[in-house]
């Protein structure tokens, strides 16, 4: 990684698309996300501490944690930032300053094809099995520890919650409807090893998934996204959300109109990098907590 861990801390926007997508899901985890940037300012928040020689310890000890290659840290990153990145596209960059009104969509269509359902599909199963090898990592378990990390979602909170919030509403509600994980586990039955291998964000991280051979990779996707089916659904009822009425909030950021809906899932795959952000943000946490308990 050529970021040390301050610095990824430091360096995250204050305000872009990526923050605007993320501050219009409020309504669906009310409170829990702070977009909490610069490192020293993270330490203090997370533990409360003020002085300045012990804050200047724990940041110290969080910076080996994070630079010991033995530990996950720098590889929950890496999945992280590599997911976001597969499904960025060339007209992201002109985006990139336009934070200060609503960006309208139609201008942006040239860029855009929204994805076919079994594409999106695979996408959403395989953003579930990063966050799942990233908590592995994160945790120091093994990489196929599903059962720990199904079980570990009913405690997460903050930028992790966000993180599925996300997930949940722009990868699965707004792009495959509301029955979004029953069409996904449909989809998974169906596929072949080939429909992974000719998919980008799969071969770029499948060197990181369970299984010896493609087939086996898929088996340990389906098998994840099963494990996590119903909490999601229990999410989705829960919260009450729809498209709909994510769809609203979105629009508070994205300008479009009705007949433009099925491209606002490829207008937010292009434009933002919710996990590698609200990544950065977990891991900058968990680190100051690690370092905490261990000084």
């Amino acid at each position: 990684m050529s970021n040390s861990i301050f610095e990824l801390v430091d360096q995250l926007p204050k305000d872009n698309l990526t923050v605007k997508a993320l501050r219009a899901l409020d309504f669906v985890v009310p409170g829990e996300w702070n977009n909490l940037i610069g490192f020293e300012n993270t330490i203090r928040t997370v533990t409360g501490e003020t002085d300045e020689e012990m804050i200047q310890q724990i940041g110290d000890r969080a910076i080996y944690l994070y630079n010991d290659k033995s530990e996950g840290y720098q590889r929950a990153l890496w999945l992280y930032q590599t997911i976001d990145n597969s499904d960025k596209a060339l007209g992201a960059a002109a985006l990139a300053n336009k934070v200060s009104e609503k960006v309208p969509l139609l201008g942006f269509l040239g860029n855009l094809t929204p994805k076919p359902e079994k594409l999106q599909t695979i996408d959403l199963s395989l953003k579930l099995v990063v966050e799942l090898l990233a908590f592995c990592q994160i945790n120091g378990i093994p990489g196929d520890s599903i059962g720990d990390f199904a079980g570990a979602l009913a405690d997460y909170g903050g930028e992790s919650l966000m993180r599925m919030a996300a997930l949940v509403c722009f990868d699965g509600l707004i792009p495959l409807g509301p029955d979004f994980i029953l069409a996904t586990q449909s989809w998974i039955q169906k596929l072949s090893p080939s429909d992974l291998q000719e998919n980008q964000s799969f071969n770029a991280i499948k060197d990181s998934i369970p299984g010896e051979s493609p087939g086996g990779k898929l088996g340990f996707i389906g098998e994840s996204f099963s494990s996590v089916s119903g909490w999601m659904g229990s999410f989705v009822s829960d919260r009450g959300l729809t498209p709909q009425n994510v769809l609203g909030n979105l629009q508070n950021v994205v300008e479009f109109s009705a007949d433009k809906v099925d491209y606002v899932g490829a207008f937010l795959d292009v434009t933002t990098n919710y996990y590698e952000h609200t990544g950065v943000q977990t891991l900058a946490r968990r680190l100051i907590e690690r370092a905490v308990a261990e000084i």
